[in-house]
């Protein structure tokens, strides 16, 4: 036994096991949704018409509006935040012509560290559309996922500190079968995000498709909510064009408020699954989807 202990020993020291190395796993830069802000792009003279119809809709307030520079080419826009308990918006009317590629980035999200986050993100298929830039409250990189999903990840010099979302919303992607597992492997690699559901077999109806079967992928992340909305992108107007879901107590009661600020209805409310939605435009062009809280067998989810 001696021997044979002796034996594998000098084996073992001739030919040492090499253990394979486990990669640790990506680090998470969210903050949380109330910092994630959908980007609304509205003609200058209608800037105020839509925050101040926003802020009838849903409730809650505002930054002190100002004009700045946020591109790193030279321009100039009114800029503004409207932070709702349903979710929080980037206003921007531009005084000048709105230098490439901004304006169609749909969302901006907030990051602990911008060179780490895109470093991060390009490791898991996104592609930069411009380098990282400077803007007058911190530094700011507008990425594409596949399936040329635009985004903004920003950070703050000073850290904001803004109260917690009462609702989050859902940040809305319309994608063929051609880019969709592709995009949802990057950006749940990236956002540590979790698929909450995965329905195949879904009612194309709520995307205006009625006697279709879409997929509908639901991911929830330090980022907040997704859905992915998997279809052969034969969509109807407005379908598409609303980049953000707000989750809301009472449908009816916010279409009301909403249409007594000016809030044009362009889908009627209507059944999808566990919760009523509609699609509605604001003044100055921003269209976004609203629906009531999701009910179940225990209530109001």
């Amino acid at each position: 036994m001696k021997r044979f202990t002796f034996l594998l020993a000098a084996v073992l020291a001739a030919n040492p096991i090499t253990v394979p190395a486990v990669a640790a796993p990506a680090a998470d830069y969210s903050v949380g949704p109330q910092y994630d802000t959908t980007h609304v792009y509205v003609p200058e003279g209608q800037f105020d018409t839509f925050v101040s119809s926003f802020v009838a809709t849903f409730g809650g307030n505002t930054s002190k509006q100002g004009e700045f520079q946020v591109t790193p080419t030279k321009s100039l826009t009114k800029s503004q935040l409207v932070l709702t308990p349903a979710g929080t918006v980037s206003v921007f009317g531009f005084k000048t012509p709105i230098p490439y590629p901004f304006g169609d980035e749909r969302t901006g999200y907030l990051v602990t560290d911008i060179d780490a986050a895109v470093k991060s993100a390009r490791s898991h298929g996104a592609v930069r559309r411009l380098a990282t830039f400077p803007d007058p409250i911190g530094r700011d990189s507008v990425i594409q996922w596949p399936g040329g999903v635009n985004m903004q990840l920003y950070w703050h010099t000073a850290k904001p500190s803004y109260t917690p979302l009462q609702t989050v919303p859902e940040n809305r992607i319309y994608l063929t079968a051609d880019a969709a597992d592709s995009f949802i492997k990057s950006w749940t690699g990236y956002s540590h995000g979790e698929v909450t559901a995965d329905d195949k077999a879904a009612d194309g109806g709520e995307i205006g498709e009625p006697g279709k079967t879409i997929r509908r992928v639901a991911i929830t992340s330090g980022y907040g909510k997704m859905v992915v909305f998997v279809s052969d992108g034969q969509l109807p107007w407005p379908y598409g064009r609303d980049m953000t879901g707000y989750t809301v107590s009472d449908l009816s009661a916010t279409l009301a408020r909403a249409s007594a600020a000016g809030v044009e209805t362009l889908v009627a409310p209507f059944d999808t699954g566990k919760r009523q939605s509609a699609i509605v435009r604001f003044p100055g062009g921003y269209i976004a989807e609203i629906h009531s809280a999701e009910v179940n067998s225990n209530g109001v989810d």
